[in-house]
């Protein structure tokens, strides 16, 4: 889990900006998002098939 530690005389805003950097470097929402449901294997298969698909058009 990614910890932010508020320096001083630093806004709100920017520690925030800085957290949400941190987080999207780690990849832990798009892992959370990822656990957020069980995908059944071909289910998942076949969802990596239909992306790859639409990436090569």
């Amino acid at each position: 889990m990614s910890k932010t530690i508020v320096k001083p005389n630093e806004s709100l805003d920017d520690s925030i900006k800085r957290w949400k950097r941190d987080v999207s470097r780690e990849g832990t929402l798009a892992e959370v998002k990822k656990k957020e449901y069980f995908l059944k294997p071909g289910a998942a298969r076949r969802e990596r098939i239909r992306a790859n698909r639409s990436k090569k058009h």
